[in-house]
């Protein structure tokens, strides 16, 4: 069997290092335009940035170790022109010396990536995209050449990334994203903390805004605003790659990327596709999403070598899952976001919580603010969100792989995870989440969101605020009655008892108990979900 992988990165070189192991005896020809293989792309922005200071330690192999080490006929600046799938041919330019040649295949894995989008603005030429080694090599280029400032056009993962790693540079940096907000598959109250953090390490955020000329040495504004701009560099997402596939006869999903089957294969069985051209089935709401993701991408590609040896396979549907640091905080999220569940007019449940990433007593705790959404019929979580300098990364992990299970919201509860005080609290944030899931559900403590109406009162009447004095004169909000949680049952006079109440802590666990106690009296009284702090980051980001 004679194997054709197009494109050498993560998709393509996992599926032909994974097909060698399994077989011996294929010939294998990886086809790459670039001119790098099996490069860690994830790891230019840290690069650009001075992080990962050696550039070679992002090169993992190169065409010489793989052949030594797979006996893979590996090509780079070769470009695939058109695929032949009647005569079984691809038509190749060697870009080297542009000779055109054709290579026959039994089996062929489409593996060509995605590219960055280009959005049709004038000037638009002089800005960099960072998606290889040959645009980052422009890039520090550029910066050696004396930039001093730089404007990051898109606020999603890669752009906030790069807009942290200029800054390192010491570049004036600003970042324009047309949304209102950062990090926009986050829900806005989740996003708000990382605008806040770009902005205190003097990144100059313009949100909902657009560039819309970019100048020889400044990026002009929807707003009439120009910033200055020695280097322009472009993130505002990737389309798949799909030219390939279309001129070859092969079917796209409703998101425009390669349609395949639970195994890979396109609708020509002949022909395999993974990595970011391919859609993936999604986890949570059915139907195919776009998910430009690495670990994905490695993954698919070990499934269609399986594929490709004759095992039977299937891929696992995709949440998701995805990470980023921002200077001090780390973002992370797993499923589906709430404005999501919104659009689709979805039923579900939300739950807010402030903790901290460790005991609070043991040295060094930091703050962690999660957010989980679940189904309230089936109590299948549906998303999962995190913000902090620390322990994300664990809780987002263990909520990913509570949904992978299947696990119902309240299962949380009962999850036996590791403690001692350096590592976490007898009560880790993802088994309180639990917690507040069971509290809902049985209506021991009913709850409101920060964005549910009535100025953030959630529609509920009058604010109680049952933090300390300080914590009252910091920030309340609007009309609130301040009555300190130790004080509440010696002042519980001072409440109408005719009225709806809303209380709410710092967090939500004060509240709770206020909320026991004024129901336990016979007064209807809510807790407002995740506090002052979800209310004011929520607020804040609606003003934004």
């Amino acid at each position: 069997m004679k194997v054709v992988v197009i494109g050498g990165v993560a998709a393509g070189m996992s599926a032909a290092a994974r097909l060698r192991r399994l077989d011996e005896k294929a010939e294998i020809v990886v086809l790459e335009r670039g001119g790098y293989v099996s490069f860690a792309n994830c790891g230019l922005p840290y690069h650009l940035g001075g992080v990962i200071e050696e550039r070679a330690d992002l090169l993992l192999h190169t065409p010489d170790s793989l052949a030594r080490r797979f006996a893979l006929d590996v090509r780079v600046r070769n470009e695939v022109l058109s695929v032949d799938r009647e005569g079984q041919l691809v038509r190749v330019r060697d870009l080297a010396d542009g000779r055109v040649y054709e290579e026959s295949w039994d089996r062929l894995v489409l593996a060509p990536g995605a590219r960055p989008v280009v959005p049709p603005v004038p000037g638009i030429e002089r800005a960099h995209t960072l998606r290889d080694i040959e645009d980052l090599d422009g890039i520090l280029a550029a910066l050696a050449g004396g930039a001093r400032t730089a404007v990051v056009i898109g606020g999603g993962f890669i752009g906030v990334e790069a807009a942290e790693n200029l800054r390192h540079r010491g570049l004036a940096t600003t970042l324009v994203e047309a949304t209102p907000q950062v990090l926009p598959p986050l829900d806005p109250e989740m996003a708000q903390p990382v605008a806040a953090e770009l902005r205190a390490h003097h990144v100059d955020l313009r949100l909902g805004t657009r560039a819309v000329r970019v100048l020889p040495r400044e990026v002009e504004l929807a707003d009439g605003d120009r910033v200055p701009a020695d280097l322009v560099l472009l993130a505002v997402g990737v389309r798949p790659e799909t030219e390939l596939a279309v001129t070859a006869g092969l079917e796209l999903g409703p998101h425009g990327g390669i349609r395949v089957d639970g195994a890979l294969r396109t609708s020509d069985p002949r022909i395999l596709a993974v990595g970011d051209a391919a859609e993936k089935t999604h986890a949570h709401g059915g139907g195919t999403r776009l998910i430009p993701l690495a670990n994905l991408a490695n993954r698919h590609g070990r499934i269609a070598a399986d594929t490709l040896a004759g095992r039977t396979v299937t891929a696992v549907p995709a949440q998701g899952t995805a990470i980023v640091q921002v200077f001090g905080l780390t973002a992370a999220a797993t499923g589906r976001a709430e404005k999501e569940l919104r659009r689709e007019d979805r039923p579900y449940r939300t739950l807010h919580l402030h903790g901290g990433s460790h005991a609070g007593y043991y040295p060094g705790a930091a703050p962690l603010s999660l957010k989980l959404l679940f189904d309230p019929q089936s109590l299948r979580i549906l998303g999962a969100q995190a913000v902090g300098s620390d322990g994300v990364d664990k809780r987002i992990d263990v909520l990913a792989t509570a949904m992978a299970a299947g696990l119902p919201v309240t299962a949380l509860a009962d999850l036996e995870l590791a403690y001692a005080p350096p590592y976490g609290s007898a009560k880790d944030p993802v088994n309180l989440l639990g917690y507040l899931a069971d509290n809902l559900l049985t209506g021991t403590t009913p709850t409101v969101q920060w964005d549910a109406g009535d100025g953030g009162h959630g529609g509920h009447g009058l604010p109680v605020d049952v933090r300390t004095k300080a914590e009252h004169e910091r920030g309340h909000l609007p009309g609130s009655v301040h009555i300190p949680l130790d004080e509440l049952r010696d002042r519980i006079g001072e409440l109408p008892a005719d009225r709806p109440l809303t209380v709410y802590c710092q967090g939500g666990q004060r509240a709770h108990t206020a909320v026991r106690l004024l129901r336990n009296l016979g007064l209807d009284a809510v807790n407002l979900d995740g506090g002052w702090l979800t209310w004011s980051a929520g607020t804040a980001a609606a003003a934004a």
